[in-house]
């Protein structure tokens, strides 16, 4: 019975990282990156009215070099990688409150998972 109790609590605590990290499909989350292309840029390192994406995974937030960032952003010690961006883009102003970014956010969970897998593609540098 322990074990079973176990084993319980365990797929209970996986289920919230594994569906942040639900299989993508990039060719959908180009197209969802349509909604991000006014501010970002992802496959070259040129900032709009946001920072390049170029190079984000494994990023400290608020480091792009030539790019005005708030000062909560700064100060937020977020680590870019698919959970912190999943959570970023779900509700940038649950995550970095007196950030800059006018997004509402994704609320798709589909949506998220395709354009994090798009930007694995495309902002590797």
């Amino acid at each position: 019975m322990r074990r079973l109790t176990v084993g319980v609590c365990a797929g209970v605590l996986v289920l919230p990282i594994s569906a942040a990290l639900a299989q993508g499909d990039p060719e959908n989350g180009e197209k969802v990156f349509n909604k991000c292309k006014t501010c970002h840029v992802a496959d070259e390192e040129k900032n709009k009215i946001g920072p390049t994406l170029m190079g984000i995974f494994g990023r400290q937030a608020g480091s792009v070099e030539g790019f005005k960032y708030s000062d909560a952003m700064k100060e937020s010690g977020i680590t870019w990688d698919e959970a912190t961006i999943d959570e970023y883009i779900a509700n940038p102003k649950k995550i970095v409150p007196k950030g800059k970014m006018a997004f509402a956010g994704l609320t798709k969970e589909q949506d998220r998972a395709d354009l994090i897998a798009y930007l694995k593609e495309v902002t590797a540098n």
